[in-house]
C-alpha cells in the first residue's frame, strides 16, 4: 500500500534525502543523522531504501498523496550534491521541493531547527548541494548533534564520533519530529512547521 509501486519519471513530485556516509563504520555517528532520520522515514512509510539509483539508495514511497523519493546519497558526504542534483535534474524538480536532512554541530543533541533556505552553515555536505545546484532555496531540516567536547577537539573526529545510548534515546523523539516536520513540508506547510519545531 505505501509506495510499492513503481513511478515513471515525470511522477515522482519531491525528493526527500538524508545526508551521511555509506560505509557501515559510519552507521550511528553523529554526521549520519540525515541516513538516520531517512530510515526512520522510511520505516514508518513501510518501504525499505535498497534500490541503486542517482549514485544513491532509494526508494519510492507517498506522504500524503505525495510521490516521494526517499534518498541515501552514497557519494560521501561532502559530494552529497552529485546524488541529489542528478535526482533532481532527472525529475524536472526545483530545489524549492527537495527537503534535506542534515546534522548541525550548533544545535544540541535533540533539537533540530527548520529552515526555508540559505547558506550552507558551514555543513559541507549542503554546501556540494547549493554549489552543484546553483541554489540555496532547498528546505532543510538540521539536526542536532552537539558541539565539541571543547574548542581544541578536531571536527572530523568529533562528526565522525558514535551517539551515545542517552543520546540515541534523543534522537528517536527528533526522528517523529523530523518526520510530521516532513509532511507539513510537503503539504506547503513549512511556516507551521519551523513554528512548532524550531
Amino acid at each position: 500500500m505505501f509506495g510499492k509501486k513503481k513511478f515513471t519519471n515525470n511522477s515522482i513530485e519531491y525528493i526527500v534525502a538524508g545526508l551521511g556516509n555509506p560505509d557501515r563504520k559510519y552507521e550511528n555517528t553523529r554526521h549520519n543523522s540525515g541516513f538516520i532520520m531517512i530510515d526512520y522515514i522510511a520505516d514508518k512509510l513501510g518501504v525499505r531504501i535498497n534500490r541503486v539509483k542517482f549514485k544513491s539508495t532509494v526508494a519510492e514511497a507517498r506522504i500524503n498523496g505525495h510521490r516521494v523519493l526517499l534518498m541515501k546519497p552514497s557519494t560521501y558526504m561532502n559530494n552529497s550534491g552529485q546524488a541529489v542534483v542528478e535526482a533532481m535534474k532527472f525529475y524536472k524538480i526545483p530545489a524549492e521541493k527537495v527537503v534535506i536532512l542534515l546534522d548541525d554541530v550548533n544545535l544540541d543533541v535533540g533539537k533540530m531547527r527548520i529552515r526555508s533556505k540559505g547558506s550552507d552553515g558551514g555543513q559541507n555536505g549542503m554546501k556540494n548541494i547549493i554549489y552543484l545546484s546553483g541554489s540555496d532555496r532547498f528546505p532543510r531540516i538540521k539536526i542536532g548533534i552537539g558541539k565539541k567536547p571543547n574548542p581544541e577537539y578536531d571536527l572530523a573526529a568529533w562528526v565522525l564520533s558514535k551517539f551515545t545510548k542517552d543520546e540515541i534515546k534523543l534522537l528517536e523523539k527528533i526522528a517523529e519530529n523530523s518526520y510530521e516536520a516532513v509532511q507539513l513540508i510537503l503539504d506547503d506547510n513549512i511556516a507551521e512547521a519551523m513554528n512548532r519545531f524550531n
